[in-house]
């Protein structure tokens, strides 16, 4: 999985937080409001995810966290230490010559 410069994802946080401020403030302007959806936009492409709240909150981890804690928190259980599937006892095959 690759992820985005912590500078980058925290640029794009500030300014997706200071259009929403914008927003708020004249929401009927269009203008605005289309500014402000980009920067969400972006903030979800960067982040990986299809809500620019849920992208927004996933910026906010992600900058706070390691990258172990946050791609553990991605997956949302914890990783297992070997990914091997080991054979069951029954369908393992002897190396040892038949009598």
């Amino acid at each position: 999985m690759l992820l985005p410069a912590k500078a980058e994802v925290a640029r794009q946080l500030r300014r997706y937080r200071a259009w929403e401020r914008v927003m708020l403030a004249s929401p009927y302007d269009r203008r605005v409001r289309a500014t402000f959806e980009d920067s969400g936009y972006t903030l979800c492409v960067l982040m990986g995810k299809r809500c620019a709240r849920e992208a927004a909150d996933a910026a906010e981890r992600y900058l706070r966290t390691s990258l172990v804690i946050y791609l553990r928190e991605q997956d949302g259980r914890p990783k297992a230490r070997h990914s091997a599937r080991r054979t069951p006892t029954s369908e393992r095959r002897s190396t040892a010559p038949s009598s």
